[in-house]
């Protein structure tokens, strides 16, 4: 539980940022670039995968939406005259827009899948002895840098 409670939390934060954005505008905001170059961790990752597919099924949905109403402007233009055309427009490139955008989200979500995984694999090849001590002399050697004290290893 401890573990998943930081993923959560960044997942909550990042959704929470995006909030008054647009769905497509969330594909490529500055807070979720940020928020990608700042992932370290598996979990991290994952949670980008998660938000990147949930992002490509929202984008998906919504171009359909925008297919069924081309659809209707299509083969009903007589009930809406001159500006017909202009919503045919208008509908079909938001379609591609939001096509464009859940391809988008479903590359990155494959991309910080395969992230993942690859930090996954670098952990369990690994023994835990090693990386135990790894973290120890790491902590030991910031600890004497913020401390001024000089030790010969």
């Amino acid at each position: 539980m401890k573990r998943r409670f930081p993923a959560v939390l960044f997942v909550l934060s990042l959704l929470a940022s995006c909030a008054p954005m647009s769905p497509y505008e969330i594909v490529d905001s500055p807070v979720l670039r940020k928020t990608v170059e700042s992932a370290r961790t598996r979990d991290d990752h994952e949670a980008l995968t998660r938000h990147f597919e949930m992002l490509g099924g929202e984008m998906r949905r919504k171009a359909e939406e925008q297919r069924q109403l081309l659809q209707h402007y299509e083969e009903k233009s007589y009930l809406y005259g001159r500006q017909a055309q202009d919503r045919q427009s208008h509908t079909w490139a938001l379609m591609r827009k939001y096509e464009q955008a859940a391809k988008t989200s479903q590359s990155n979500a494959a991309s910080h899948r395969q992230i993942a995984a690859e930090l996954e694999r670098n952990n369990n090849s690994r023994s835990s002895h090693w990386m135990a001590d790894t973290l120890i002399n790491r902590r030991l050697k910031v600890t004497r840098e913020n401390t001024g004290t000089k030790h010969s290893d």
